[in-house]
């Protein structure tokens, strides 16, 4: 009795062999499938009354990829490559029919059939550039040779994935097949394609411009500054136009096994799984019933109200945007269009779907007119006494049930709850600037706040295309708690006799997309600033007196032109060396070494502190976190990841090195040789 999973069957339509798999819910192509592949594969093959073969499968996909569930494991079941080199070289002509997705392993499953057919809904590529890997099945060898080099380029590097009627255009389908009738469509093609014979990828000569990878380079240095996966897939590609087929295939699986050992993968593969965990809410049963959101509140028509107000719209889900002065709520309401048409010139919507957008848009100066929504998003000043009061007049205007949300980044939302008699209804929603961009969503759990609150809250973050992450209430929740154990050092590190942009520079060199001291010129050094001249306690202070605020006025720890390129300021130098001499601290050289373990080592503490307070449910959110809302490189994976790949134990001695007290959970764990 074999234990091996039934996932793949055989059936005739007289001189035509079905090959069918079946492995719920996308096909992936684990062992079992493998095997099955084979083994029918082979009896075809042998069966001089079959003539054509036709691979098909059920439920909702093509084989939509490799079982990634598997990488990493002991390999079990015949090799991926083997099977397909059997497939390609059947001596009958062999159809791939093709419904849902064929993604990665699963394109190249159908590449090396000799026939290709699709229904007009399928979607074809190979996103593996995107795990940090490449199709090393074949993919980069087998696409040269079907939709030419700087197609093939374009697919391998970029990832995305072609619809049916692009791959038919482009030679990666040969025929369309009905929606409806794929099955039959694709056993008539196969009756046809019996006179034409095989037709082995291998065997087409490659063509096309290989200029097209060094634009493609090009036009993509910005983006994939750092990352090696796409540069590895143009390599492939590349190979293939200059080595035979078998010696290409070589090439692509050295290329292929550096990636899938290196870090980069490891890291990208993790946050794959790090953001469907995120959506996971511990602790909440599993049926837990959403509250219906049909309209929204938005309070607030400045930068975030009205970013906020913009996620919404797009999905088609009115909003109501209260403003408390008219000025500010028409600029508020003109800025929201403005974005729009921009978006609009560009491509993204058409003139219709703005002034659709436009059109379930209700400015308001009233909050009595917020009492129909589902849910209320206030954004105003980031103070806690105006944040209670509005909440207060919220609770006695808001309909039972509705959910009332602070987009605050630092405060308690329990104590705003506290403002109002209904605190299981209330949560922290934090969106992240510019709201209409950035992915990221910090769902801040009150103590009180409801099971289905919570849920619906996380459930809307998705609806409207947000990451949404579970935080606990504390100071900064989870990204801007940490992000204050790199400020504070990194200001410190100035009083020492390192200078901004040799600290910000490490941080660019790391990945990062700015570093602390531009970061804080983007905010503006005078928030928070007590605006008194003579009191010049901090080097915030001596900034702000010299009236050096920030991007804001063209001049903070960089000077900035008219279009903000930063460039080192002379003035803003001396001011540091003016200040720090008045500290008695002796000015030293800092290495780049020292920037990371003074800057980056105590972010990773904090983290370990958040997990051990449970204000995270899970080091891997702590990684979503930063990788959306503040553009932690994705090819390191997320500090605690990262903190990892550094080995724990060296960022303890680091920590002690340099006067930090070390998170409990930390040492803990690099004591007992334990991950994050």
């Amino acid at each position: 009795m074999s234990d091996t999973p039934v996932s793949v069957t055989m059936e005739r339509d007289g001189e035509i062999a079905v090959i069918i798999v079946n492995n719920p819910p996308v096909n992936a192509l684990s062992w079992h499938v493998r095997q099955g592949l084979q083994d029918h594969f082979t009896a075809a093959i042998a069966d001089e009354s079959v003539k054509a073969i036709v691979l098909r499968c059920d439920g909702a996909t093509f084989i939509a990829g490799a079982d990634i569930t598997e990488f990493g494991k002991a390999p079990q079941g015949p090799d991926f490559n083997s099977v397909l080199h059997m497939i390609e070289a059947a001596p009958k002509p062999v159809v791939a029919a093709i419904h849902g997705t064929a993604l990665g392993g699963g394109l190249e499953t159908a590449l090396v059939c000799h026939y290709r057919v699709a229904v007009p809904s399928a979607k074809l590529g190979v996103p593996e550039v995107k795990l940090g890997l490449l199709p090393g099945a074949g993919g980069t060898q087998r696409l040269p040779r079907i939709v030419g080099v700087e197609m093939a380029a374009q697919m391998t590097s970029l990832g995305d994935p072609l619809s049916a009627k692009k791959a038919l255009d482009a030679g990666l389908v040969d025929a369309l097949a009905g929606e409806d009738s794929l099955a039959a469509d694709a056993i008539a093609f196969a009756r046809e394609a019996i006179a034409k014979g095989p037709r082995p990828s291998r065997e087409r000569a490659v063509f096309g411009d290989v200029g097209a990878i060094e634009a493609l380079k090009a036009a993509n240095a910005k983006k994939w500054k750092g990352f090696e996966a796409p540069y590895a897939n143009l390599a492939c590609v590349e190979a293939a136009t200059r080595l035979p087929f078998d010696e290409g295939m070589t090439f692509e699986r050295t290329e292929f096994m550096k990636l899938m050992m290196g870090s980069q993968s490891a890291a990208q593969r993790h946050l794959f799984f790090a953001e469907r965990q995120a959506a996971k809410i511990d602790g909440l049963p599993k049926d837990v019933q959403l509250r219906p959101v049909t309209k929204v509140g938005v309070i607030g028509a400045g930068t975030m109200g009205g970013g906020i107000t913009m996620n919404f719209l797009q999905k088609g889900i009115p909003v109501t945007i209260v403003e408390m002065a008219e000025d500010a709520l028409n600029r508020g309401v003109g800025v929201i269009r403005k974005n729009y048409e921009a978006s609009a010139a560009k491509g993204r919507f058409t003139a219709e779907q703005v002034e659709k957008m436009m059109g379930i848009l209700n400015p308001s100066l009233s909050l009595d007119d917020l009492a129909d929504c589902d849910l209320i998003i206030e954004a105003v000043y980031e103070n806690m006494d105006v944040k209670k009061d509005l909440f207060g007049k919220l609770d006695a205007i808001a309909k039972p049930g509705a959910i009332l949300a602070s987009n605050t980044s630092y405060l308690d939302v329990n104590e705003i709850a506290s403002a109002t008699k209904r605190p299981a209804d209330v949560l922290g929603m934090h969106f992240f600037s510019p709201a209409n961009v950035m992915k990221l969503l910090e769902v801040v759990r009150g103590d009180a706040t409801a099971p289905d609150v919570l849920a619906t809250a996380m459930a809307i973050g998705k609806t409207i295309g947000k990451v949404a992450v579970v935080a606990g209430v504390c100071h900064g929740f989870i990204g801007n708690r940490m992000l204050s154990q790199r400020q504070i050092p990194a200001t410190q590190l100035l009083m020492e006799g390192a200078l901004p942009d040799q600290v910000d520079q490490v941080h660019l060199d790391f990945g990062m997309p700015m570093g602390p001291f531009q970061m804080s010129d983007l905010a503006g050094l005078d928030i928070g600033w007590h605006r008194d001249p003579s009191r010049v306690e901090t080097l915030r202070d001596a900034f702000c007196t010299a009236g050096r605020f920030g991007q804001k006025n063209g001049k903070g720890f960089y000077d900035y032109d008219e279009k903000r390129n930063r460039s080192v300021s002379a003035e803003a130098n001396a001011i540091i060396e003016e200040f720090r001499s008045t500290s008695n601290l002796a000015k030293r050289d800092i290495t780049t070494d020292e920037i990371i373990e003074r800057t980056l080592y105590p972010m990773v503490n904090e983290g370990a502190k958040i997990l051990a307070e449970g204000k995270a449910q899970r080091a891997s959110d702590i990684d979503v976190v930063w990788i959306y809302g503040y553009g932690w490189p994705v090819y390191r994976g997320g500090p605690m990841f990262w903190a990892n790949l550094e080995g724990l134990p060296k960022i303890v001695a680091a920590l002690e090195k340099h006067g930090v007290e070390v998170a409990p959970l930390l040492r803990e764990k690099a004591e007992k040789g334990e991950r994050f």
